[in-house]
């Protein structure tokens, strides 16, 4: 509930500034000021959805989501990611046609409207600082892009005021599009991951392998997989070679390793013997499932 909140907070604050900000930027005919009113404005309506795909992301897990809605987060956080991409891309446009053709600027409005833009995104960013999700982490970043381009829009302002250095304008927005851009590119990697089920960065297979072998009774561990819902609830699967009777005992002390390493639902399948193929193209003789 707490990141839903942040979130709704954050969007209601970017919707209302980014109205004010357009007009803004009409007013000082400063391109930086323009631009960023359209990419706050693809930021708002992007946080809208984000607000809505977190709040399906807390349903339960039904019939047909039987992993639940988590992923509904991940993909709040693709489409605040996407709009980002596109309206860096249309600022830095935007930015070369004011570099070949410059025009007069109104640097002292400039300068009023970037000190209410960064006192403004810093109150956003600091209301989205603490969250759960992917999602919320997407929106924190922005609300923290957006703060970085008003506190540089507001020094280019000064500079601008003193130098008349028009260029200077349209140098900073792309500038900051770019800045913009390389931490949108990094997000997406991020959800590729999770949508290829990469194995999770904070977990060492070759690790973890070695920590659960030396539980006594385990034998051999092969075919492990890990994944990531999310990007903070880890799944897992493996084969566990064990001659011991207390197969139950042997699971509990798997489960308790894996929860070390960040692992919350693992998927076990006990043998007491060695798979013909370590990669396992096996018929499960018994899956157990549990959830911490």
């Amino acid at each position: 509930m707490k990141t839903e909140k942040n979130i709704l907070i954050a969007f209601i604050l970017n919707i209302t500034f980014s109205i004010f900000e357009f007009f803004g930027g009409f007013f000082t005919n400063s391109i930086s000021i323009l631009s960023d009113s359209i990419h706050d404005l693809g930021d708002a309506i992007s946080i809208g959805i984000s607000y809505f795909m977190e709040k399906k992301s807390k349903k339960h897990a039904d019939n047909k989501y039987t992993y639940g809605y988590i992923r509904y987060s991940v993909l709040g956080g693709v489409i605040t990611t996407t709009i980002l991409l596109v309206g860096s891309i249309l600022v830095i446009i935007g930015a070369i046609k004011r570099i070949i053709n410059p025009v007069e600027v109104n640097y002292s409005g400039m300068i009023v409207f970037a000190v209410i833009g960064v006192i403004l995104n810093f109150i956003a960013a600091y209301v989205t600082r603490e969250g759960d999700s992917i999602n919320q982490k997407a929106v924190n970043l922005h609300m923290l892009e957006d703060v970085f381009g008003w506190i540089v829009v507001l020094i280019g302002a000064i500079v601008m005021n003193f130098t008349d250095i028009k260029i200077l304008d349209s140098i900073m927005s792309i500038g900051v599009a770019i800045f913009i851009l390389i931490n949108s590119l990094k997000n997406i990697k991020k959800v590729l991951d999770l949508f290829l089920e990469k194995t999770p960065d904070d977990i060492d297979i070759e690790q973890l392998k070695e920590h659960l072998l030396k539980i006594q009774g385990v034998d051999d561990i092969h075919h492990i997989h890990v994944w990531s819902i999310d990007g903070y609830n880890n799944y897992a699967t493996m084969h566990i070679v064990s001659k011991s009777k207390d197969v139950n005992k042997i699971k509990k002390e798997i489960r308790e390793e894996l929860e070390e390493h960040n692992i919350c639902h693992a998927i076990l399948e006990t043998e007491d013997e060695v798979c013909d193929e370590k990669d396992c193209h096996v018929h499960f003789k018994s899956v157990e499932h549990h959830h911490y």
